[in-house]
């Protein structure tokens, strides 16, 4: 029974989740930034060069998806049954990649080594973060193989855990070395690639699918949801009231429970399984068209890289993710600089960015979970969702740039949970617009929009308009004009986001209506 178990897409998708939630050492960089920067004598503009090659590094990812593929596609069972391995060689990779990238950094920072060049320190930070698009990969593509007819909100959990787990390595570091980035750097070389080994043959694919799907998934949620709410209150007391060392210790053991808890979904749900002829959006029989309102999503025929590049909707959802990702992770390099800006306190910073976890988690888990309730019930194109999120986003940017007192709370919110659902909606839509063969390829390319914005977002324009807008001798700015008119611009760039997004919608709104019609006579 246990070894029955063990080979199912429920225990492949509990694996997953395990694995998802220690891919969050590119969101803890402020933890060790400062430790980084006065043990290799930096100043702040060489910071931030180190600091982009982990945007790069955490982005690229095409790499990643050309492994994927070539190791999956080649080994289908024919009777569609038992499932196929190949996802486990991203994952070892992907391990070995963070292993050695951040014991590289620790041995750096320690003196364990010479202090390497900055060109050297930047291929570290490379090597650490590149993990991460190998790991994200084969989990996030795996599991919307895995649960195709639901999967955006397949991608939403696992997009989910990945908003959550600098959070959650947040509180490891609290609880076992506080206080000590020293120590937090070795904990992120072993922690994330030691897992990952442990787990890794357990994230297969198979091509069948199960009775109440949904209901299971639904379950891992609700889960998703109450772990999320469980960081929030604890991060609140935390900042509020602080926590003597036991306590904080209890939470982190409350917090390991919760996250076994999957297993117990995916024995329930191995429990309840019947098998039956697996149908998706992805392999159906659509025509298609060069015109972009229906493309080929057969699998034997999906698109791949380089024909996707010469279809106009391609371009249209790479120009959104720039405006809307870009825009996003701008925000977030530079919130605590917006904070000092406008007298915020360290505390309420540190709250500001421990919180952001949080709405990312909502945004990346949400827009996957209402995308997919809205297609199902009512047809309604994926895109739809996107613009809608990027014009929220136009608001909270706007809101960001006004200045006005406590203005970071509601304007990190709508970013923050804006900002996440590009990430769980970019994906699926990359699937169904251009099939799953060769979606881990696409979707990583797509996503080199991050850096490439944050770059010219927050390099480019944040910190150039910054810099002239010092009064006085120093090199640290204080009023809201300090950061109004870059976002002002970026709330401009997002509104442009919002347009593309719409083009987009009536672009695929048949594509979305086959899928819908399909489903429709499923039942």
């Amino acid at each position: 029974m246990a070894a029955e178990i063990l080979r199912t897409k429920w225990m492949a998708m509990t694996a997953s989740i395990w694995i998802q939630c220690t891919l969050g050492g590119s969101y803890t960089f402020g933890i060790y930034s400062a430790i980084l920067k006065s043990s290799q004598s930096y100043d702040q503009s060489t910071l931030d060069t180190v600091s982009v090659f982990k945007d790069i590094g955490g982005n690229v990812g095409v790499l990643s998806g050309l492994v994927y593929t070539a190791a999956t596609f080649n080994r289908r069972r024919p009777d569609g049954r038992g499932g196929r391995g190949g996802p486990w060689v991203v994952i070892l990779i992907g391990a070995v990649l963070s292993f050695t990238g951040y014991f590289l950094i620790w041995a750096s920072v320690t003196g364990l080594i010479r202090k390497p060049p900055v060109p050297v320190m930047c291929l570290f930070m490379f090597i650490a973060a590149q993990s991460l698009t190998f790991l994200n990969t084969a989990n996030v593509v795996s599991s919307l193989e895995n649960f195709a007819d639901y999967g955006g909100t397949a991608v939403g959990i696992m997009k989910g855990f990945v908003g959550l787990s600098g959070a959650m390595l947040i509180q490891l570091y609290e609880t076992i070395c506080p206080g000590d980035p020293e120590s937090f750097i070795l904990l992120l070389a072993i922690v994330p690639s030691l897992l990952s080994v442990l787990v890794m043959p357990l994230v297969r694919i198979y091509e069948t699918s199960t009775v109440d799907e949904k209901k299971h998934l639904d379950g891992l949620s609700t889960l998703s949801i109450i772990i999320a709410a469980y960081l929030m209150v604890i991060i609140i007391v935390k900042g509020i009231l602080g926590l003597p060392s036991w306590a904080t210790t209890v939470t982190l053991v409350v917090l390991l429970i919760l996250l076994a808890s999957p297993l117990l979904i995916a024995i329930r749900a191995r429990r309840d399984n019947i098998e039956k002829p697996c149908y998706s959006p992805l392999v159906d029989n659509l025509e298609a068209t060069t015109s972009g309102e229906s493309l080929v999503v057969v699998e034997d025929k999906s698109l791949n890289l380089l024909q996707a590049m010469c279809n106009v909707n391609f371009w249209l959802l790479f120009l959104a993710m720039v405006c809307g990702m870009g825009s996003g992770i701008s925000t977030i390099n530079n919130i605590r600089q917006i904070g000092e800006s406008l007298r915020y306190s360290n505390v309420e910073i540190n709250a500001l960015l421990s919180l952001w976890n949080i709405w990312n988690f909502i945004g990346r888990f949400g827009a996957g979970y209402v995308s997919d309730a809205l297609l199902h019930k009512k047809g309604w194109p994926r895109p739809l969702l996107m613009a809608t999120t990027l014009g929220a986003m136009t608001i909270g940017h706007l809101i960001i740039a006004s200045g006005f007192e406590g203005n970071l709370y509601p304007g990190s919110v709508i970013v923050g949970i804006c900002y996440g659902s590009q990430w769980s909606l970019m994906p699926t839509i990359t699937s169904e617009l251009f099939g799953v063969k060769h979606m881990g390829t696409i979707y990583n390319t797509i996503s080199i929009a991050s850096p490439m914005g944050s770059y010219i977002f927050s390099v480019r324009l944040i910190g150039y308009i910054y810099d002239k807008t010092i009064i006085g001798e120093g090199n640290t700015c204080y009023g809201p004009h300090c950061f109004r008119l870059s976002f002002v611009i970026i709330a401009s760039v997002a509104f442009l986001g919002f347009l593309v997004s719409c083009v987009l919608v009536f672009r695929t709104i048949k594509l979305y209506q086959q899928i819908f019609e399909k489903r429709l006579h499923r039942r």
